[in-house]
């Protein structure tokens, strides 16, 4: 039982952020993804919501590759040091990133956005391969794009990667932004009518602040947890 209790909550979380960070996630991804809808040229055999899904994969699939990396890292980490003393810093490093990442969501700390200029050297590298690929015609020029794209300098993607690296494992890193992927979807799959009404949503005070509280408990849950199993 506690197994799945520590599994789940931070998956949990991870969701809850892409999720509720879609008002974030639609200004840095949604010029990419109208320029797909719109200028994308797909043949009669390639629907453009078929190419925007392709596009969406190949994004998940970049935020899980380098949760993977980052929780492989961590896990190194751990083993230099006793199991006690690992578990214990892990779980508070996970539990203090979703505190910040809770206290984003409630619209009371914007302090992750200076993380994005962290990725820029980086991203200045990639993006022009990404360039190339558009107007995309085909599904595996969506899901390279997507692949791409999947590097943006984001503080929301770069804080949910420094928490990947208390994750435990790599696949748990993995998991986490998966979850974390899965949650960003609903605003960029519908761009449109249906996203602005489900941004105005979310931007409603009450809802960021229920989320970011939410979050916040896991992570207080999280150290306290954290705490007893070294104890």
């Amino acid at each position: 039982m506690d197994i799945d209790v520590q599994t789940s909550l931070p998956l949990l979380s991870a969701f809850l952020v892409g999720l509720l960070g879609g008002v974030h996630c639609v200004g840095m991804c949604g010029g990419i993804v109208g320029a797909l809808s719109l200028g994308s040229r797909p043949g009669p055999q390639t629907p453009r919501w078929g190419l925007l899904l392709d596009y969406n994969l190949g994004r998940i699939v970049s935020y899980s590759l380098a949760g993977g990396l980052m929780g492989g890292v961590g896990a190194l980490a751990a083993h230099l040091v006793a199991v006690q003393h690992a578990q214990q810093v892990l779980s508070v490093i996970a539990g203090l990133f979703m505190l910040a990442l809770g206290l984003y969501l409630a619209g009371w700390w914007r302090g992750l956005s200076r993380v994005e200029e962290a990725g820029s050297l980086l991203w200045r590298r990639i993006e022009p391969l990404g360039r190339r690929l558009i107007p995309v015609r085909t599904p595996l020029q969506a899901l390279a794009l997507g692949l791409v794209w999947g590097w943006l300098p984001c503080g929301l993607v770069y804080s949910m990667l420094i928490w990947a690296i208390s994750a435990g494992s790599a696949l748990e890193g993995a998991l986490l932004l998966l979850a974390f992927g899965l949650g960003t979807l609903p605003n960029l799959l519908l761009m449109g009518v249906f996203a602005a009404r489900l941004s105005r949503w979310m931007a409603r005070p009450a809802v960021r602040i229920t989320a970011g509280l939410l979050v916040m408990g896991f992570g207080l849950l999280t150290i306290a947890r954290g705490w007893l199993t070294a104890a």
